[in-house]
């Protein structure tokens, strides 16, 4: 080999050396510089629900933080895939940020496993737990069974006589039920409603006799009087919901099904923008103004490390895929 290849072949390592590093240097740039433009913070839900409420308490005090505008996107339908699976295709540059509640990420991959077009703990990338909230055992206020020691014993008193209202099968508002049903050796009849408010309509009129409820729609019928909250769904109790007894409390030690809201973003969104996004947010939800936000939706804020959230998800997929796959519940 002549002198002068030697020279052109170590020029070119040169040359691509300098361009790798410059292009490097131009990425690490481009990430410092985060955010240069307003950020889309998908909520999978309408404008006026709760994820929406929530997204939008915390985007302005997030804009403010990182100089930039955080728009909302609300893409509903589905029970929330919709917008998740949107998310989940997004260029994971951290210009699209997802707010979303626990049925996409946790039951939904098991009730549509040929239909969803995403995978949770693939396709997303976990930033923060944004709150927590119970739901809430109610049934008409001249309801014979007082609590929950009460409400099983009529039931198997009356087997398949009691029937409860559901927002559709596999909803938390029927996964709950069954998961009370198998525990306690009960059977009642679901019978599902297009929203909690026709629920609780019914649980008003004594069409239905139980429900578990979100309390955003629940508790303002307990409160007038008109209807009996029996027990939360949460395993300690609540600040935002005193007074009610869990479900553990009363003979359940280990029943939990809560609703969550979390962020994620695109999964192969830099470390550096899941970072600062995580301790942004963290801040956000320690601010009295948010809290207060949250209380009237009844909200705990519960915010996490990126770790905590994919560990919530497993854990929460693991509990609801032995119930769904015991109800042998499909649906593709």
């Amino acid at each position: 080999m002549t002198g002068f290849s030697i020279t052109r072949r170590r020029l070119q390592a040169s040359a691509l050396a300098l361009a790798g590093a410059t292009l490097l240097a131009l990425s690490s740039a481009a990430q410092a510089a985060w955010p240069e433009r307003p950020i889309q913070m998908v909520v999978p839900f309408p404008a006026g629900s709760s994820p929406d409420i929530l997204a939008r308490a915390i985007a302005e005090p997030l804009a403010k933080d990182l100089g930039q505008a955080v728009v909302i996107d609300n893409k509903p339908g589905a029970g929330g895939n919709i917008g998740t699976r949107f998310a989940s295709k997004a260029k994971p540059d951290g210009y699209t940020i997802l707010l979303t509640i626990n049925g996409p990420m946790v039951t939904a991959p098991t009730l549509y496993k040929k239909t969803l077009g995403y995978d949770p703990l693939k396709d997303l990338a976990p930033i923060t737990l944004v709150g927590t909230s119970p739901n809430v055992l109610v049934v008409p206020q001249d309801f014979e069974a007082k609590d929950v020691q009460a409400f099983v014993a009529l039931a198997k008193a009356k087997p398949g006589e009691l029937n409860y209202g559901t927002v559709g099968p596999g909803s938390s508002s029927h996964l709950g039920m069954a998961m009370l049903e198998h525990q306690a050796g009960i059977s009642l009849q679901q019978i599902p409603y297009t929203g909690f408010p026709q629920i609780i309509t019914s649980i008003l009129g004594g069409d239905i006799q139980a429900g578990f409820m979100v309390p955003g729609i629940a508790m303002s019928q307990v409160k007038a009087g008109k209807a009996r909250a029996l027990a939360i769904t949460s395993l300690e109790a609540s600040d935002v919901l005193p007074g009610i007894p869990t479900m553990a409390s009363q003979g359940y030690p280990g029943f939990e099904s809560i609703s969550w809201d979390a962020i994620f973003v695109p999964a192969g969104t830099p470390d550096e923008i899941v970072t600062r996004l995580n301790a942004s947010i963290g801040k956000i939800l320690e601010r009295e103004d948010v809290k207060e936000k949250m209380a009237a939706l009844y909200f705990t804020p519960a915010a996490s490390t990126p770790e905590g959230l994919t560990e919530l998800v497993v854990n929460e997929k693991k509990r609801w895929d032995e119930v769904i796959n015991r109800l042998g519940l499909s649906l593709d």
